[in-house]
């Protein structure tokens, strides 16, 4: 019998305090920085985001997005036996334990099901999703918690209005299970790191000490220009490797960083506008969380339906890019 990976439940979570582009500006201005709503919108699509509270860290967010999944899954925690957290601001600075430990011990599961985290920046949604789409495929692992969970307001440096207006916070998961019926279609994923100093935070910790920038880095043109080009390559890659051609894809969910990349990228598969899911609005860029928070938005209000066939894509730092196919 062959197995396929499926999607069954999908969940999201964004932090209480939303922060308009108003607002933000008027933040930026008390440090002699100025912006405007005008301006972040023309340049990002972006009108708001959300910010978590001190308190709260990437599990915390990655737990609420992961229950409204299993809910909707009609499975408990212990029901899952690998959890993979996609997240480039873990709970911990040294990266371990791995967030997925701490998302598992939040859960309160008991079963010692797998735990672990992946890193490809804004890619590491689809990373994950073809890592749990192979695991599942071989038999390893039946059931899957897949999520992509972020806290980037603690790595945003608030004096440089070129980054910090672009990213925002939260969680969006997904349960894979095992199906005897297609469901990921193909998958797709690259790596280029020739490319790795256009979006970065080069800090690391030296003699128990951070040496280095703790703050984000990106090269907005460069990261524009490779980001438009490698989102139309892997989708036709992942198209071609399910026999299947773009008129068939009934809804595109690109990475949420910009709308302009995003316009282009559904453009060049001569798709209409209308069949892109978009929050990049609402949530700004949140990194590993932007396409499962999209996502959900999507199947939860009733845009994607079971049987649509739904392409999921991102890049990030690193450089990174992939793509998934996924029938729901």
């Amino acid at each position: 019998m062959t197995l396929y990976s499926k999607i069954i439940g999908t969940g999201s979570y964004l932090p209480e305090k939303r922060v308009s582009n108003q607002e933000l500006a008027e933040q930026l201005a008390a440090k002699g920085i100025e912006t405007s709503d005008e301006w972040i919108v023309s340049r990002s699509g972006i009108s708001a985001r959300h910010f978590a509270e001190p308190e709260q860290n990437a599990s915390d967010l990655a737990v609420l997005a992961a229950r409204r999944a299993l809910d909707m899954a009609q499975l408990q925690p212990d029901d899952i036996d690998l959890i993979i957290v996609a997240s480039s601001t873990p709970d911990f600075f040294g990266s371990f334990p791995s967030t997925a430990c701490i998302v598992q011990r939040k859960l309160g599961m008991t079963n010692t099901s797998a735990a672990v985290d992946v890193q490809a920046v804004c890619s590491g949604f689809v990373y994950a999703m073809s890592t749990a789409d192979s695991f599942i495929k071989s038999g390893a692992h039946k059931h899957v918690l897949v999520i992509g969970a972020e806290v980037f307001s603690r790595i945003l440096n608030f004096e440089d209005r070129t980054t910090c207006v672009l990213f925002g916070d939260g969680a969006g998961a997904v349960v894979m299970s095992a199906s005897q019926e297609p469901g990921v279609l193909a998958t797709k994923l690259h790596a280029d790191g020739r490319h790795a100093d256009i979006l970065s935070v080069s800090g690391h910790v030296s003699n128990g000490a951070l040496a280095g920038s703790a703050f984000l880095y990106m090269d907005g043109q460069a990261v524009f220009k490779l980001a438009v080009t490698v989102l139309e390559k892997v989708a036709h890659e992942a198209l071609a490797h399910a026999g299947m051609t773009s008129e068939q894809i009934d809804w595109l969910i690109p990475h949420q960083a910009n709308i302009r990349i995003m316009n282009g990228t559904a453009k060049k598969l001569g798709l209409p506008l209308e069949k892109m899911v978009v929050t990049v609005d609402q949530h700004g860029n949140t990194s590993a969380a932007s396409i499962p928070l999209a996502l959900d938005t999507a199947v939860r209000d009733g845009r994607i339906k079971p049987g649509d066939v739904v392409m999921m894509e991102g890049v990030g730092g690193g450089f990174t890019w992939g793509a998934v196919l996924a029938r729901m």
